[in-house]
């Protein structure tokens, strides 16, 4: 953090210096402390710059250059999702700085900081990751700019990009500095993308397949059945003469080791929608460790080359990660000032990483991947008792076990074979696949073991729970509501009708009800009274107004009163993204016939989505009036229970959309901090402040 520390230690230099948009945190959730850690146990020396003021190189140069590289990284979020709301307005605050200060970061800071760190030292080895560069690696549709960008590569300058969860990239790269190789020879990690010249390969035995354009999509490859033997074999049963076959030319099998596919170039995407959601698609595609190829774009005269997703590490791997010697809290030159993202996170646990859900609107599965990674029992229960012993502040509450995901801790698919051949992006969309192994008795196990170390007086469970597959565990969810819900539980059916569900590829609302019924036999049971909270997103593609209407219904008829509402937010390469900007469905083959996705773009539209979800707020009525008459649907007017919005007004009320017409404000969203898609958190039922 500063050269009297780096004199304290005797040291003259570093060998990595890690650039964070964030405050630094000491604590396994805190991107810059686990890499830190990580390198030191290799032992390498690690400085830290945490929020540098980036205005100019100074600030860059306090602790010198370091002798192996910069590792930059906006930080736990992405820059641009930290600092706008989903109607592009500035927030107030920014929860990873002290007393939540707000502008501590730049936009785009990944861009920002490393071409101050090259800046300040020329020849220095600049190496970029975090969330932003990860979903920046190919050319992207920006939201906050309405336009497709380049990679973040070719704008950051950058030598090299370290994507998706880089720990056995980032010690490799190290090593290998220290050792002597320049950073231009490394060109064969996984989970790295760098910049080449215009038709690069790494070697002569390399084949390409063009996916440039989607009426050329390169040479047929037969693939092999992965679920089973080859259906042509299982049915010849007589060894006869048999007609005699002809193959297209060029239909052979690759080596997809040394395959690289070639997407649409950077200047085709920008120009053509069509062209950016068949790179969408194709890039999605490409997205299992055990079978993807490597990926190639031209940007101008050169390429970014992509290398396939790192591999997942294993349990000890993992237990290794989160066993380094953390201290747990922010670094002492913060004082006493509070930091909101820690403050949240302070006593909860991490006990698995990754998702297979597939939600097109999240971007979990673009940077950590569709398999999930877990900790063993020991390495978790070991955490919670350093929480207990070295966190100061500790009560006896653990605030979550969990993870992008409550209920997927120790999921696989049954078979190896199968799950390195699939190509599916979501293992529970359209319904949970028959090879994945959805057993819970080992959270089940986890949490019962929890409960009972000594200190520990109470465990809840705040990641957001997948319901589709806890309905298929009755004895998880009579553990879960028995004994680690507080009063309020987080679930994301996110709509209740079939074209938005389908298009963010997420259950139907019968799941739900299913869940719902469990819910309130066990809780009932339990002798308690807990709600269910779930979120919803307004204005996802594939949403109408009629939609959003039904929703509404849906609400009203069973007495939900959300209090804050967030509209979808496109982040840079997510699927809805795609579809958002292109109007084209990428969970489909893409032409230039496909049909048209419904996307809410304008301004008024996204505020009456908005308001749909609120209907009960007296200052959405007049919008969602005049929609209503305008839909044909004026019978929702009135008084009564069977209406949606009343006829009268109170004073004094109804004025904010006037309002942000004439300022262009309309209102502050809501989010949680480590969330990348938007959604809506729902109060409980209220029943005493409904409306009669």
């Amino acid at each position: 953090m500063s050269r009297a520390e780096m004199d304290a230690l005797g040291w003259d230099s570093c060998d990595v210096i890690i650039v964070s948009g964030d405050a630094y945190v000491d604590h396994p959730s805190f991107a810059m402390a686990l890499i830190g850690r990580l390198l030191e146990a290799q032992g390498f020396r690690v400085g830290i710059l945490a929020q540098p003021d980036w205005h100019s190189a100074e600030p860059f140069r306090a602790l010198g250059k370091p002798n192996l590289f910069f590792g930059v990284s906006a930080g736990n979020m992405d820059s641009m999702v930290n600092r706008y709301t989903s109607d592009r307005k500035i927030r107030s605050d920014d929860a990873y700085t002290p007393n939540a200060e707000a502008n501590r970061r730049p936009d785009r800071a990944v861009v920002v900081y490393a071409q101050r760190c090259r800046e300040a030292y020329p020849d220095a080895n600049v190496v970029i990751g975090s969330i932003e560069a990860s979903l920046r690696r190919i050319a992207h549709y920006d939201y906050w700019s309405d336009k497709v960008r380049r990679s973040v590569l070719p704008d950051s300058k950058a030598d090299l990009l370290l994507f998706g969860n880089a720990e056995r990239a980032i010690v490799a790269l190290a090593h290998r500095l220290a050792a002597g190789e320049p950073i231009e020879h490394i060109r064969d990690l996984r989970g790295s993308g760098f910049m080449t010249p215009r038709g690069w390969l790494p070697g002569d035995d390399w084949a390409e397949i063009d996916s440039t354009d989607v009426d050329a999509p390169g040479p047929l490859i037969r693939h092999k059945n992965p679920y089973g033997e080859d259906v042509e074999e299982k049915t010849a049963k007589v060894p006869a003469a048999q007609p005699i076959r002809f193959r297209p030319a060029g239909v052979h099998k690759l080596d997809r080791a040394r395959t690289v596919v070639r997407l649409p170039s950077y200047e085709q995407v920008k120009d053509d929608p069509v062209l950016y959601a068949h790179a969408s698609r194709t890039f999605h595609l490409e997205s299992n460790p055990g079978n993807a190829r490597a990926l190639a774009q031209a940007h101008g005269e050169r390429e970014v080359w992509l290398n396939p997703p790192p591999i997942p590490l294993t349990t000890p791997e993992m237990d290794g990660v989160f066993g380094l010697p953390y201290q747990r809290k922010p670094h002492p030159a913060y004082g006493e000032a509070k930091i909101p993202a820690y403050e949240m996170i302070r006593f909860s646990i991490n006990i698995m990483r990754g998702c297979f859900g597939g939600c097109t609107f999240c971007s979990i599965t673009e940077h950590e991947g569709r398999i999930i990674q877990s900790r063993s029992e020991d390495s978790i229960l070991q955490e919670i008792e350093d929480i207990r012993d070295k966190t100061p502040g500790f009560t006896g509450f653990i605030s979550d076990l969990g993870g992008p995901t409550a209920n997927m801790y120790r999921m696989a698919c049954k078979e190896k074979r199968i799950e390195t051949s699939c190509r599916r992006l979501s293992c529970v969309f359209p319904d949970v696949c028959e090879n994945l192994n959805t057993d819970h008795a080992p959270l089940v196990q986890l949490y019962r073991k929890a409960r009972a170390i000594k200190g520990v007086k109470r465990i809840l469970i705040g990641s957001g729970l997948r319901y589709d597959l806890a309905v298929r565990s009755p004895e998880y969810v009579k553990e879960l509501v028995t004994h680690h819900v507080g009063g309020y539980l987080k679930i994301a059916p996110e709509h209740t009708e079939e074209g938005p569900l389908a298009h963010m590829m997420k259950p139907g609302i019968g799941t739900y009800d299913k869940f719902k019924q469990l819910f309130d036999k066990f809780s009932k049971e339990a002798g308690k009274e807990q709600y269910l909270i779930p979120y919803f997103i307004a204005a996802h593609p594939g949403t109408t107004d009629q939609d959003m209407l039904a929703l509404a219904l849906w609400l009203k008829r069973n007495d939900f009163r959300l209090d804050q509402v967030q509209t979808f937010l496109p982040t840079p390469m997510a699927i809805a993204t795609a579809m958002y900007h292109s109007e084209r469905n990428p969970l489909k083959k893409v032409g230039r016939g496909s049909p048209r996705v419904e996307t809410v773009r304008a301004g008024r539209q996204r505020k009456l989505h908005k308001a749909f979800l609120r209907y009960h707020d007296p200052e959405n009525w007049p919008l969602l009036r005049e929609a209503l008459k305008q839909m044909g649907r004026a019978d929702l007017i009135g008084n009564g229970k069977k209406h949606l919005v009343p006829n009268f007004q109170p004073a004094g009320t109804g004025l904010r959309g006037q309002e942000s017409r004439r300022t262009g404000n309309s209102g502050r969203d809501s989010r949680a901090p480590l969330r990348n898609a938007g959604s809506a958190r729902n109060d409980a039922p209220r029943k005493a402040s409904r409306k009669r």
